[in-house]
């Protein structure tokens, strides 16, 4: 980790970086995101026909625990500055995540799955920046691309399998057992972040940190520019289901609604397959060219995507390009934006690096969605997909002022 360069080196491609910590690492996020998929495709089912909630509940229950879950990112972020505090935070945030995402299975009301569900996402925002920062702790600077691609691509792949073992299990039990059982992968996560740990060098002992987010530090230099571009595609990338109603209502004049509904999840399916495969060629080509120019792309391919699913009509071609072009440029984007704080973030920082950067993703995914809805309900579906177009291109012409820093 350097505070100066994020540059690829002559011999990246001879390096090892596929370890056994990077390979637990990577099983951590597919099984942690197997385990809180599952009950997350199944709550509005849950919260609506098993507990006759109305559903200005789910909408609320998610609006706080997202907005928490992004606060408690910012506190991790502190938290994992420290060593030995990152692995305590990674373990403890994962097992906890796992058994209050589960437990939501055995709630009688309401108010049992709010409190359940914002408290698993407070434990889940915590260890997510001591979870990047032992990633980065785990392999060498000309290898961060492929280690973050690879625990990148296999969180998209626990997004594609949860929701379809969910179905399995309602098909075979019921929503409440499914819920249940969604422990037993998020279990599995801490066990797979116990082994990546073991398998890192234990730190040398040191003064313990004082708890205090570093900020000037990160916004220093070449990562302070590049949070500027990062900060503009995380206000233009809106939540996936925004893309799923796009494709339903467009579909729709043409299908039957519940044809409609399984065509534009089956179009989201694509687009996580499309993330899984962009995030290892991602990081492939930013261990070799940089990471400016895989975010750089990533941005493009997204706002192409939204530009089209503001103008396109019925096609299912056209809605399966876009799909695919959105899950390549949240592929590129993610990837490039992990590995490129683990090259620039000062060591003593890195944690306060990922908190400030998963602070960024998780307000700036919020307003995009709120911003975009209200537009969605008030002007057009177009006007929300342009709009959210707009800061792409914002955040593609801001990385000229990376750029222009690194030839002063």
């Amino acid at each position: 980790m350097s505070s100066e360069e994020t540059q690829p080196s002559a011999t990246s491609e001879g390096e090892r970086w596929f370890t056994r910590s990077v390979a637990a690492i990577g099983g951590a996020s597919f099984f942690a995101d197997l385990g809180y998929e599952m009950p997350t495709s199944l709550l509005p089912s849950f919260l609506t026909s098993t507990l006759g909630a109305p559903a200005a509940a789910l909408g609320l229950i998610e609006g706080i625990a997202d907005g928490l879950g992004g606060v408690s990112r910012l506190a991790g972020g502190a938290i994992a500055d420290d060593p030995s505090r990152r692995r305590k935070t990674a373990v403890g945030g994962y097992t906890v995540t796992a058994i209050l995402t589960a437990a939501i299975g055995a709630a009688t009301a309401v108010w049992q799955v709010g409190a359940l569900r914002v408290s698993a996402w407070v434990a889940r925002g915590l260890r997510a920046p001591s979870r990047s920062a032992l990633l980065a702790e785990a392999v060498s600077e000309g290898t961060y691309g492929r280690a973050f691609g690879y625990e990148r691509a296999m969180d998209n792949l626990g997004a594609i399998g949860g929701p379809l073992l969910a179905i399995a299990l309602v098909a075979l039990t019921s929503v409440r057992t499914a819920i249940l059982v969604s422990v037993v992968p998020g279990l599995l996560a801490a066990l797979a972040i116990v082994i990546g740990i073991r398998a890192i060098p234990k730190p040398k002992r040191g003064e313990r940190k004082p708890l205090r987010l570093q900020v000037r530090p990160v916004l220093h230099g070449r990562l302070g520019r590049l949070f500027l571009a990062i900060s503009a595609f995380e206000i233009g990338n809106a939540a996936a289901t925004l893309l799923i109603l796009r494709a339903t209502n467009l579909l729709q004049p043409g299908h039957s609604h519940t044809t409609a509904v399984n065509l534009a999840l089956g179009l989201y399916a694509g687009y996580n397959l499309a993330a899984v495969v962009a995030s290892v060629v991602g990081g492939r080509l930013g261990d070799r060219r940089g990471m400016v120019l895989v975010f750089g792309l990533g941005a493009a391919a997204f706002g192409i995507a939204f530009v089209g699913l503001a103008a396109t009509g019925s096609s299912i071609f056209l809605l399966a390009l876009f799909f695919a072009l959105a899950g390549i440029g949240i592929g590129f984007a993610e990837t490039a934006e992990g590995a490129a704080v683990a090259g620039l973030a000062p060591s003593e920082v890195v944690g306060s690096a990922y908190g400030l950067l998963a602070g960024v993703q998780s307000f700036g995914n919020f307003a995009a969605s709120a911003v975009a809805g209200g537009l969605w309900t008030l002007v057009s579906p177009r006007a929300a997909f342009a709009y959210l177009a707009c800061w792409m291109f914002i955040s593609l012409a801001s990385l000229v002022f990376v750029r222009a820093g690194d030839r002063a």
